[in-house]
């Protein structure tokens, strides 16, 4: 009886060894397509396969190096020129027209060191911040403009009539941008959305150029009585490729004298 019972089990055991040699050599169509797999086999009787693969989950954080604005600055001059506090920084300029800027030719740059994006929700809302320059070049109509330090004052000097080609007021600040971003693509690298936030900014750099006609070219260094903070509503417009940005500053770019409030707008030339 045993030895019937022993043979009965290397039976079952033999005929279920096949069973898997049979599974293990069956012929089967694998294909792939992102993180789906389709197995098919072979036999018209045996069905069908699909499963999908977890894509490798994304991370918090991203980081952009390199970052580069183009585009162009102005202000916004709501200067009361009959002012005490006007005539004394503007002496003998009666209106804006005299510092009106070349509006084509008043050109913003601005060079992030670094912006990263950390998310909030699903990679939809996220906080974006980074540090990076702003590079402003407030280029003149009038290129008798003239400023002057110890006392700092801008006067219209008619010396300067027809010998300057070029006149610009510089103003280059270091700073720190931090934004809410609404990504409403999250899946692709180039997505739709835009950011909305404020940046602070610190003058580090002031200076007049002058450019004459003969191609000589001087400057003269100092802060001429601007603000040393900037702080400024900034937002930021994704549409797929293309990245638009904008600021526009709380208060005056001078500490005293002129009330001129700088903007920017521009192309981002980023990433994400």
């Amino acid at each position: 009886m045993k030895r019937i019972v022993l043979a009965a089990i290397a039976l079952s055991l033999g005929f279920a060894s096949t069973a898997q040699d049979s599974t293990a050599t069956e012929k089967v169509d694998t294909i792939k397509v992102g993180g789906i797999t389709i197995m098919r086999s072979r036999d018209a009787n045996k069905k069908t396969i699909i499963s999908n693969e977890s894509k490798r989950p994304k991370s918090n954080i991203s980081t952009n190096w390199g970052i580069i604005d183009i585009g162009f600055t102005n202000y916004n001059d709501n200067t009361n020129y009959a002012s005490a506090g006007a005539q004394a920084f503007a002496p003998g300029i009666n209106n804006s027209d005299a510092l009106k800027l070349r509006a084509g030719k008043s050109v913003n740059v601005n060079l992030w060191f670094f912006m990263q994006k950390l998310n909030v929700a699903k990679h939809v809302v996220n906080l974006k911040y980074g540090l990076g320059l702003e590079l402003n070049n407030y280029h003149f109509s009038n290129t008798q403009v003239d400023f002057s330090k110890n006392p700092t004052m801008v006067t219209i000097n008619p010396f300067l009539t027809d010998k300057l080609k070029k006149n610009k007021l510089a103003a280059d600040y270091l700073t720190v941008p931090a934004m809410l971003n609404f990504n409403f693509t999250p899946n692709r690298k180039r997505g739709f959305g835009f950011s909305a936030g404020a940046s602070v900014g610190y003058l580090y750099s002031a200076r007049q150029k002058f450019k004459y006609n003969d191609g000589k070219k001087e400057k003269e260094h100092d802060d001429f009585d601007l603000n040393r903070w900037k702080v400024s509503y900034i937002g930021e417009l994704s549409l797929g490729v293309i990245r638009f940005y904008g600021s526009y500053a709380t208060k005056s770019m001078w500490e005293k004298g002129l009330d001129q409030t700088p903007y920017t707008f521009g192309i981002r030339l980023s990433s994400w």
